[in-house]
C-alpha cells in the first residue's frame, strides 16, 4: 500500500546519524559532511518498485549535483527480518551495481527514520549549509506504471533553487512510495 511521506517541517535541523556505509563498512556521520554547500537525505531501499522506479534518475541527480556542492546520503531503514532484499549485503551490492557515488547508510536501530520522521521509500529532505531543511517531499511526479518521465523535476527545482541563494519554491509535494518496513512492535508514534 502506498504511503505518503508526513512533510516534517521546514527550518528543521538536520538530525544527527552515524551509520555504517553498507558498501564500505565505514561509519558516515552527519558531521563529516559539514563542508557541503548543501545535504540531501534520501530514505530508500532496494525493494520497493517506487524507488526502482526513480533510481537511475535519483543516481544522475546525486553525481550531477555533487559537482555543484550537494552531499548526498541514502539510508535504508527497513527490517531485514521481514525483508531480507534490502539487508546490507543487497544494499552494497545495488550500490556497486548502480554506480553511488554516495553512501549508502544502513539504519538498523530504525532510530534514524524515526528522527527524520520518513514515512516511506522514497522520502527525500534537503538541507541548506546551516542543516536547516528548505525541501522535503517527491523526486518528481513519475509513479510506478505511469506515463510522466522521471526526470527529478521538483528536487532539482529546489536544489538549483538553494544553490543559486534563491528562495526554495514553497509548494511541495509529498513524495509516494512504500511504507518503511518498521520491525515488529517498533512501528513510530505517528502510525
Amino acid at each position: 500500500m502506498a504511503k505518503q511521506s508526513r512533510m516534517l517541517a521546514l527550518g528543521t535541523k538536520a538530525p544527527e546519524f552515524r551509520l555504517p556505509d553498507a558498501a564500505t563498512g565505514k561509519t558516515v556521520a552527519l558531521e563529516d559532511l559539514a563542508a557541503a554547500r548543501a545535504l540531501l537525505v534520501a530514505f530508500v531501499c532496494n525493494h520497493c518498485p517506487y524507488v526502482k522506479h526513480v533510481l537511475d534518475g535519483f543516481v544522475g541527480f546525486a553525481r550531477e549535483y555533487a559537482s555543484k556542492g550537494l552531499a548526498t546520503v541514502a539510508i535504508s531503514s527497513n527490517d531485514v527480518e521481514t525483508y531480507p532484499q534490502d539487508a546490507p549485503a543487497h544494499m552494497a551490492s545495488l550500490a556497486r551495481s548502480h554506480q553511488f557515488n554516495f553512501p549508502y547508510l544502513y539504519d538498523e536501530a530504525q532510530t534514524v527514520a524515526r528522527d527524520y520522521e520518513a514515512a516511506c521509500t522514497p522520502d527525500f529532505f534537503l538541507f541548506d549549509s546551516e542543516r536547516k531543511l528548505v525541501y522535503r517531499g517527491q523526486f518528481d511526479g513519475s509513479r510506478p506504471g505511469g506515463k510522466t518521465p522521471v526526470t527529478g523535476a521538483d528536487l532539482r527545482a529546489a536544489a538549483d533553487a538553494l544553490l543559486a541563494g534563491a528562495p526554495v519554491p514553497a509548494a511541495q509535494i509529498a513524495s509516494v512510495g512504500c511504507g518503511i518496513k518498521w520491525r515488529s512492535g517498533q512501528s513510530p508514534p505517528w502510525g
